[in-house]
């Protein structure tokens, strides 16, 4: 039986009504605004030497501009997720892209890379808006099997969004400097209002809002907080985030100043990476027909162990050159891939009665977890083995706190939503 089908018998919901050419434009509607966080965080990529130039400061300093970013995503998610469920979803969505907007516009005339970084976790509050609301958008108006069909389109935007982005800002570093990325992360913020206002009716009817204020919404994440199995699973999926964002943080550095390569072969580098990630997300829908999600998590976590070791033994002794490099960092990235789609579906399995302030969870700790790792690369240095040790880090702490904390024999008994949602 394919995984899509094991919740047939889900109730009528809002988006049963909807034709085929409605649904296609709800997808494009909110893949766009789904496309915006991943373009945030990788479009200036490529511009990193750069930014270490032009400020005349550290590498270290630069990546903390990522760091403010990913911090921005993850407190916004824990704010606007509670906010959109009290007041609906149109409201902060609009509020948060307009936000995003300012940030992007005064980046452009930054003085220091101190308030580059302080704009850039206030772009990152903005772009949490946009992830968390089309999210609940799909909520609100699909369940079961057309919930997971829908998830799969939007989870195809959000993989394609990484490969694009360092391409396109390696594309307009050819016209411009690093202002233009964020002249164009602008230009696409204004872009989102007008289809935002146009084309996202209000999905979340006044008499489906909770209410109880601040108080209700730390019992919820109290509750969510003492379930050690949950708590163990959202560190499992932030550290395998923190393994991919440690890449992201290193890979300009260490493709562009210790391997040469110029700013677009890095883009065409960094979307080869993204493509393995994205393959292994895919294969992961076949794996399910024959697997539980838990058996994937503990075989792609301990592929992705020995991957990252590897990849840790290459960078220190410069065997096989950047070829070995990228093979094993592939590897990684592929591994990362099956793993980030398993851990958040047995996670939120547990409670299903709190999705939406369980998914505002996990994501805040996978854009914080991240968060910290992008600035330890730095510190560690622009070389592929400080690279090498933080990616190689995440994997292995990873598989730890999965055996010791989560156990997996007590994943047994997996509801089937859990299936649905981690083949999609």
């Amino acid at each position: 039986m394919k995984a899509a089908t094991v919740a047939t018998a889900a109730p009528s919901t809002p988006g049963d009504a909807m034709g085929r050419r409605q649904r296609l434009r709800l997808v494009l509607v909110l893949g766009s605004l789904i496309a915006v966080g991943p373009l945030t965080i990788d479009m200036y990529l490529p511009t990193f030497p750069a930014l270490v130039a032009y400020f005349q400061t550290t590498s270290a300093a630069v990546q903390l501009t990522l760091t403010g970013t990913l911090a921005g995503l993850a407190v916004g998610q824990l704010l606007i997720g509670p906010l959109s469920d009290a007041v609906g979803r149109r409201k902060p969505l609009i509020a948060g892209i307009a936000l995003h907007i300012v940030a992007s516009a005064l980046c452009v005339v930054a003085p220091n890379v101190a308030v580059l970084g302080a704009l850039r976790v206030v772009q990152g509050l903005g772009v949490a808006a946009a992830s968390v609301v089309a999210m609940a958008v799909v909520r609100d108006l699909f369940s079961g099997a057309a919930f997971a069909t829908l998830l799969s389109r939007l989870l195809l935007v959000m993989g394609a969004a990484p490969i694009l982005a360092p391409t396109l800002g390696g594309g307009l570093l050819r016209w411009t400097d690093w202002r233009g990325v964020f002249v164009a992360l602008a230009v696409f913020g204004a872009a989102l209002v007008v289809v935002a206002v146009s084309g996202l009716r209000e999905t979340l009817p006044a008499e489906r809002r909770r209410r109880g204020g601040a108080l209700a919404t730390l019992a919820v994440y109290g509750s969510l907080l003492r379930d050690r199995t949950f708590v163990g699973l959202v560190l499992v999926a932030g550290l395998a985030m923190a393994a991919l964002f440690a890449y992201v943080a290193g890979s300009s550095f260490v493709l562009q100043q210790q391997y040469g390569l110029d700013e677009q072969q890095f883009g065409l580098a960094f979307g080869a990476g993204a493509v393995g990630l994205i393959g292994a997300t895919q294969f992961n829908v076949r794996l399910l027909r024959r697997h539980s999600p838990q058996r994937i998590l503990v075989a792609s976590l301990g592929a992705g162990t020995v991957a990252g070791l590897a990849l840790l033994f290459f960078a220190a002794t410069g065997l096989g050159g950047l070829p070995t490099l990228l093979a094993s960092l592939w590897a990684v990235l592929a591994a990362a891939g099956l793993a980030m789609p398993n851990a958040p579906a047995l996670a939120l399995s547990r409670h299903g009665e709190a999705a939406g302030t369980a998914s505002a969870l996990l994501g805040a700790v996978q854009f914080g977890v991240g968060a910290v790792a992008a600035p330890l690369v730095g510190m560690l240095g622009t070389g592929a083995v400080a690279m090498a040790l933080v990616v190689a880090g995440g994997m292995v702490a990873a598989t730890v706190v999965l055996l010791v904390v989560v156990r997996p024999a007590r994943l047994a008994g997996l509801p089937a939503d859990a299936v649905v949602v981690a083949a999609h």
